[in-house]
């Protein structure tokens, strides 16, 4: 099954092998889309190709499959390139269409065509609005803020973005089943598609194992992406820079690694969905390998929590998201990210099989918080 759960695959990881081209998000795409129409909005010419600013400082440029200005309105079209990424979104046309907004109104997003709208919680995004995740939203609105001051406007936009078919190829992702209905998410977290080649990265977190024990140190760091190493970084400042391993999804390809050449100590941090398919036994965390089970966190909330009645199993039975869940549980005063923590803690030293390895969990949520960890 195609993906568009996370273009950006690796929440922000660095690049696993130069064979492999990296491609760009459908939110730096939207984003760049979005730029060329408002350029027009204002100035009456479309920029072509159209460069953008990423999140960590890149400047892509990106060449306008179709502009168009009519009347209020301007409309420009990306076709998407994710690179030797095998994503269900490469080569998809990325439509903004956008118009100036009452005073005061502010900058508005809406789904267009082949754009899906949220009808589920547990996404990071409000149900009734379009599915245009966190980061992209703030990459168009840096956009729209910088162009407006410079031609001295208020930044009262309205943004539609559209994927042409989308909602035919939205039904080849996870998104129907999240409750993201009538096309995709527009996505991303660093604005890049890193290729992803299973060889190539766990080959990668061997090498740096092998470095930091080369060093000497007794202590690394595998993160699932870019916010769980911040939270870890956060934690450990006295670690160098070599002890922090890029694990993405490969949690077995880390600890299998460590078995057979030891580190005394790790510490895995990732977020909460990804650590409880961890805490279920599984080692690849990737969302198209493995699956959390939702079975598994009603048995785990009722047995801290006994008694609680078969209200609480059924509402975790039919949650949307394992952020659900969670949000669920700690609003009820349960503590559901430790017993994750200790649960995955317990899986990673079942795949150490005794080597003098002392695993730790650290479990963020979205926004990069810890919201558990062991040791």
């Amino acid at each position: 099954m195609g993906f568009n759960l996370g273009d950006d695959r690796t929440d922000g990881s660095r690049d696993k092998g130069e064979s492999l081209r990296r491609g760009w998000t459908t939110g730096a795409c939207a984003t760049a889309a979005t730029k060329a129409a408002l350029t027009a909005l204002l100035t009456g010419d479309f920029p072509d190709p159209v460069t953008i600013t990423l999140p960590k400082g890149e400047t892509p440029a990106f060449a306008l499959n179709r502009a168009e200005r009519t009347g209020d309105n301007a409309m420009a079209a990306i076709i998407k390139d994710a690179g030797d990424d095998p994503d269900v979104t490469h080569l998809a046309e990325i439509i903004a269409t956008l118009s100036f907004a009452a005073p005061g109104s502010g900058i508005v997003f809406r789904a267009g065509p082949g754009v899906g709208t949220v009808t589920r919680e547990g996404l990071p995004i409000a149900v009734g609005e379009a599915a245009i995740n966190p980061v992209p939203r703030q990459m168009m609105r840096d956009v729209v803020t910088a162009l407006c001051g410079e031609h001295g406007r208020s930044s009262d936009v309205e943004i539609t973005l559209s994927v042409t078919d989308g909602e035919v190829l939205a039904a080849r992702t996870w998104n129907p089943r999240l409750g993201i209905l009538g096309g995709l998410s527009i996505l991303g977290t660093t604005g890049i598609v890193h290729p992803f080649s299973c060889s190539a990265w766990i080959h990668s977190i061997h090498r740096g194992i092998d470095v930091a024990r080369a060093a000497g140190l007794d202590h690394v760091v595998g993160a699932t992406g870019s916010a769980s190493e911040d939270a870890a970084r956060a934690l450990h400042p006295e670690l160098p820079e070599i002890a922090y391993l890029d694990m993405g999804d490969f949690a077995g390809g880390l600890l299998k690694y460590l078995r057979a050449h030891p580190v005394p100590r790790v510490t895995i941090a990732g977020g909460f969905a990804k650590l409880t398919k961890l805490a279920q036994g599984a080692m690849d965390l990737h969302s198209g390998r493995s699956q959390v089970d939702f079975a598994f966190l009603a048995d785990l909330a009722e047995t801290i929590a006994p008694g609680r009645g078969a209200t609480l199993r059924e509402t975790i039975l039919g949650a949307n998201t394992a952020k659900a869940v969670l949000d669920l549980c700690a609003g009820e005063n349960i503590d559901l990210a430790n017993a994750i923590a200790v649960r995955a803690q317990g899986s990673a030293a079942a795949i150490l099989r005794g080597a003098p390895v002392t695993p730790h969990i650290i479990v963020v949520d979205r926004a990069g918080g810890v919201v558990a960890r062991t040791g």
